[in-house]
């Protein structure tokens, strides 16, 4: 059992038109450092991790975790997708859920690769559990991924005050064998 239930960890690597999402290898610790690092990725998450300390805290090959998928453009990392359920939520409409998460470096940016792997990482999310919903959550201000999450096909569910911002979530309806 994983965090995502019963299933089989790790995937076959998932394959786009231009992408590959994959598992973490020790070749992306530089990658997932300046993620983490990154102010302009961390505008609306609460601001970035000092640089120095996530030297000393990311191992040499990041960790492998369940619904955890690298986003790969020709060899490198340009991303990371997260498909996790929370392990406790104070939203009602969340509770029980899996979320979908997205961090991409600057640089990839505007090209369409959060939709393209997004959809990629839901659609195998599909086919291992059928009939299970997804929501999504972001600050308002965060024009980029509210179009995201329109072009996904999440609809709000509710708005609600959080780390000083209003934030926003949606909910992807559940796709079963027979859509």
């Amino acid at each position: 059992m994983t965090e995502l239930g019963p299933v089989a960890w790790p995937p076959a690597p998932i394959k786009t038109e231009r992408l590959v999402l994959r598992e973490p290898e020790a070749r992306d610790r530089t990658t997932f450092i300046e993620l983490l690092a990154s102010p302009e990725v961390h505008t609306y998450l609460g601001g970035p991790r000092p640089r120095d300390e996530l030297e000393r805290e990311i191992p040499g090959a990041p960790e492998r975790r369940p619904g955890h998928f690298v986003v790969d453009l020709d060899g490198a990392m340009i991303g990371l997708i997260l498909l996790r359920r929370a392990v406790e939520d104070h939203r009602p409409a969340a509770a029980g859920k899996v979320y979908l998460g997205y961090l991409f470096l600057p640089r990839a940016w505007g090209f369409g690769y959060a939709a393209e792997s997004c959809a990629a990482a839901l659609d195998w999310f599909d086919g291992v559990l059928p009939g299970e919903p997804v929501v999504l959550a972001t600050q308002t201000a965060n024009v980029g991924s509210m179009r995201l999450a329109a072009k996904l096909g999440f609809t709000e569910v509710e708005r609600f005050r959080a780390w000083d911002a209003e934030q926003w979530l949606g909910l992807r309806s559940p796709v079963t064998p027979s859509d």
